[in-house]
């Protein structure tokens, strides 16, 4: 079998793969901003239910959190009488939304941290609330040195897409694995694999950096 025929079924799992790599890296966003900026509240429930996310979710692995939303879930819910069965896709971008956002948090959080005390006390001194300061001062600021963190997350969250295939979303690996049972064509497929997962690892980090300059000449009033 021509290796060529391979490609058409490996680009669908790589279409896959891209539009789950978009929607977590999205939603991990969110759940970074939240639960990072939810550890700094003086709130002490908002706090306490940030810390324990950000915790459980770094602290366990994202396979484990994958089969539990997929496998899991269910079973919890028929006990409840509650209907809880995830698609595949939605169980997949959640685990890994839950799981990026988690480290992320950690990232928002010590970036906001890091802003210098004489900005803090400027806003201070114009008499800016807490959500100004915030909002105003801290954010803006903050992002820039978030962004480096972030690509990383990302491109590890595009290689993290490969555990999907375990619950029978059809992703690269997915089909990759579907063709290699039918041709037994292992070298070639596996090797089809690592380029495909390379050259849309080499996308991204182009777009990261791309839109890291752009963060940084926003931050400098360039635009």
């Amino acid at each position: 079998m021509n290796w060529f025929s391979y490609v058409p079924p490996l680009l669908e799992g790589a279409w896959v793969t891209v539009q789950l790599t978009l929607y977590s890296s999205v939603l991990g966003l969110i759940f970074a901003f939240a639960f990072g900026l939810g550890k700094l509240s003086s709130h002490w429930a908002i706090k306490s239910v940030s810390i324990a996310f950000i915790e459980i979710f770094r602290g366990t692995s994202l396979l484990v959190q994958l089969f539990w939303l997929y496998f899991a879930l269910p079973v919890l819910g028929d006990y409840m009488g509650i209907d809880l069965r995830l698609p595949a896709v939605v169980a997949g971008t959640l685990a890994l939304s839950l799981n990026i956002g988690a480290y992320g948090a950690e990232v928002v959080r010590g970036a906001i941290q890091a802003v210098p005390p004489t900005q803090l006390e400027a806003a201070l001194a114009l008499d800016f609330t807490p959500r100004q300061t915030l909002w105003r001062i801290s954010i803006p600021q903050a992002i820039p040195e978030m962004m480096p963190s972030f690509g990383n997350l990302a491109v590890q969250n595009l290689k993290d897409t490969a555990l999907v295939s375990l619950i029978s979303l059809g992703d690269l690996v997915f089909r990759a694995e579907q063709i290699r049972n039918f041709t037994q064509d292992s070298t070639t497929i596996y090797s089809l694999l690592l380029f495909m997962y390379f050259g849309m690892a080499l996308v991204l980090t182009a777009a990261i950096k791309l839109l890291e300059r752009y963060v940084s000449r926003w931050r400098q009033g360039e635009l």
